[in-house]
């Protein structure tokens, strides 16, 4: 099946090419954020039993998780606002324009607590996007392995992104971030999270039309380029969601 975005692209729906970590109740799950593993448990109460293994009619569970440290999750500008702004109200448009970018974080010694950083700088975003815009970025970072999949972030100190990226970001359109990483900023920087202030412009201008989505994962068969997103979030009233970024080759004009 094609599917017609506008006057010059089609995609072909047949082959979606997901980015996403799904949601495990496994060892394997990654997290973040000093969070636990996800918790999946059968509703056992009054004599119900909600397991077909344990002699339950069906299968009927409770799941307990949190959306920015559990995986694959999109964030609107809710999570930085006193008002807790819900990314299901904020996300309205699924299809987008897409480039993925693939980069290796350099590495730089942090002054204050002697920790080694890799940060992605402003002139690696600008030497990537080769003067491209776009709606939606991806980025992939190096090294990338199928342990994107199953890591434990906390106090790992992730790769993170310069504030400064942001100012590329907008001179190239992008409304719509995504990356391999727990977050766009440091791991621990005193509760700043200037990334994240500076994408959304809060307070001084809140953008309500911009997302960032976190722990994805770009498989190496995915090559830098040129795309149709499919960002689909679950419909949570919460300033994040688990989601489902589908990317779609696009094959003729």
């Amino acid at each position: 099946m094609k599917f017609y975005l506008n006057t010059t692209q089609f995609i072909d729906t047949k082959f979606p090419l997901d980015i996403s970590i799904p949601l495990s109740n496994t060892t394997e799950n990654p997290r973040a954020w000093y969070v636990d593993l996800p918790v999946f448990e059968p509703v056992m109460e009054n004599g119900f039993i909600g397991s077909v293994q344990k002699g339950g009619s069906v299968n009927f569970r409770n799941i307990f998780f949190n959306p920015h440290g559990h995986g694959t999750h999109t964030e609107c500008l809710g999570h930085i606002t006193p008002e807790v702004y819900s990314i299901n109200n904020v996300l309205k448009r699924y299809f987008f324009n897409a480039e993925v970018i693939t980069i290796s974080p350099s590495i730089q010694i942090n002054h204050k607590d002697q920790k080694e950083d890799r940060i992605i700088f402003k002139e690696d975003l600008i030497s990537a996007l080769k003067g491209k815009n776009c709606e939606a970025l991806i980025l992939r970072t190096i090294p990338n392995n199928n342990q994107k999949r199953h890591i434990n972030y906390t106090q790992t100190n992730p790769p993170y992104l310069h504030v400064d990226c942001v100012e590329v970001l907008n001179q190239h359109g992008v409304k719509h971030f995504l990356l391999d990483l727990p977050s766009v900023d440091r791991e621990e920087d005193g509760g700043k999270l200037e990334f994240h202030h500076a994408f959304w412009q809060v307070p001084s201008n809140p953008q309500f039309d911009k997302t960032i989505t976190e722990m994805i994962f770009v498989s190496d068969s995915i090559k830098d380029g040129s795309y149709i997103l499919e960002l689909q979030t679950a419909p949570f009233e919460n300033d994040a969601a688990p989601s489902r970024p589908v990317l779609y080759e696009i094959i003729g004009q």
